[in-house]
């Protein structure tokens, strides 16, 4: 209904014109913001950042450590409160060769393929996490293999999970 714009005035309905396609509009809405981490993320990404160190959480119930450090155990729902380093060596135990194409979530950079992912335990966790593989060959990659954390140099580091470049195998790769 068009109300403002016809000539007799206000009250005058115009016919609502058929609809052929559907209206597309293009805008870009850029919208910046920033929010809290948290008291628990924050310094775990701090540690990461300024000292290269990993660190969990320690849980005073099940005695479980937690990476990402979290304020609540999520295996026996009880509060955590000691902090523990972990890490930066740990085991595969599991993992994908991606062999598609995409962006990366952490960079918004395309990643080169093909290239290895994995749930790493890190030394002192009972928790995983996931990150990149600097070995990409399925071959090379195995369940329980022990792989380090190889950090980004100390003024690159900006105290997100990137700041792992990737996981390396302690005992590197050989061709047979």
């Amino acid at each position: 209904m068009d109300r403002g714009c016809h000539p007799q005035g206000y009250g005058a309905v115009s016919p609502t014109p058929p609809i052929d396609s559907a209206l597309r509009l293009e805008y870009v809405a850029n919208f910046e913001y920033s929010y809290a981490a948290g008291r628990f993320a924050s310094r775990f990404m701090n540690a990461l950042r300024t000292e290269a160190r990993i660190q969990g959480t320690r849980c005073d119930a099940c005695d479980k450590v937690l990476v990402p450090p979290r304020p609540v155990c999520g295996l026996c729902l009880e509060r955590t409160a000691e902090w523990v380093d972990v890490g930066p060596g740990g085991v595969i135990t599991g993992y994908t060769v991606v062999e598609v194409p995409f962006i990366d979530p952490m960079t918004g950079i395309k990643r080169p393929i093909p290239y290895g992912f994995a749930f790493v335990r890190l030394d002192g966790a009972d928790t995983n996490i996931y990150h990149f593989l600097e070995e990409s060959r399925h071959d090379k990659i195995s369940i329980g293999m022990r792989i380090t954390a190889v950090f980004k140099p100390a003024p690159e580091r900006d105290g997100t999970l990137a700041d792992i470049i990737h996981f390396r195998a302690e005992e590197p790769a050989t061709d047979e």
